[in-house]
């Protein structure tokens, strides 16, 4: 367990025009930067570096925001000058941010593009540590009717059971889905088994008469569209 040591540096260490409370409270969150609304919920920092700068190396260290989504309590701990108590806050302010994303209205929008597509499921699924395959259920105005998740491992078309994908979309009467799968590593560069378990699904949804609109590769902090590059749509 970190102990703050008495030679910690605090946020009122800094110079007024520098700490992020204040800073907050007079221009707003959106005018801090990720390592200063980090500091925030830090409070101190350790010998040698202020809550900015511990803040700044947490994000290095661990890979950005959506390195610390997917990192694991016991890692976010292990970071010299973090600690049970801070990694618990830390954690907490993330899934805060993950649950308001859901809770947007904007979400019951009609799907116009692969980008309102991703938004509906990057956030959760680039801090998944194993391969997950999504289904995105679309009504016949393009809106969200639900997601499906339907299989978790490495994704090859071998393995896939490409019914499964249409079982909920025939279950709650959708016109058409949109495919979502992750890539732990981080790449979304499509292999070629999703290219053919793509066009598997896209002849399978012409027979069942419910369209696959898309299949998007979630990478970290970026995502393919499979439509746009035209793998495994004819």
């Amino acid at each position: 367990m970190v102990r703050e040591s008495p030679a910690a540096y605090r946020i009122t260490d800094l110079s007024v025009d520098e700490r992020p409370r204040e800073r907050l409270e007079k221009s707003g969150p959106e005018a801090l930067s990720k390592a200063e609304l980090l500091a925030i919920l830090l409070r101190v920092g350790v010998t040698g570096l202020n809550s900015v700068q511990l803040a700044q190396k947490i994000l290095d260290d661990l890979g950005g925001l959506a390195g610390i989504q997917k990192a694991s309590f016991a890692q976010v701990c292990n970071i010299h000058g973090v600690g049970p108590a801070k990694a618990a806050q830390i954690k907490a302010a993330i899934e805060l941010g993950i649950r308001l994303k859901k809770e947007n209205p904007d979400l019951s929008a009609a799907v116009n593009s692969p980008e309102d597509a991703a938004e509906l499921v990057r956030y959760d699924m680039q801090g998944l540590v194993q391969e997950n395959l999504w289904v995105i259920l679309l009504d016949t105005r393009n809106r969200k009717i639900g997601v499906e998740k339907v299989y978790v491992g490495s994704l090859n078309a071998s393995m896939v059971r490409v019914g499964e994908l249409f079982r909920g979309a025939l279950q709650r009467n959708a016109a058409g889905i949109i495919m979502a799968h992750n890539h732990p590593s981080g790449d979304p560069a499509p292999s070629p088994e999703d290219v053919t378990l793509t066009r598997a699904a896209v002849q399978a949804g012409k027979l069942l008469d419910v369209e696959v609109l898309d299949h998007l590769v979630i990478g970290h902090n970026s995502f393919v569209s499979m439509k746009e590059k035209g793998l495994g749509f004819g």
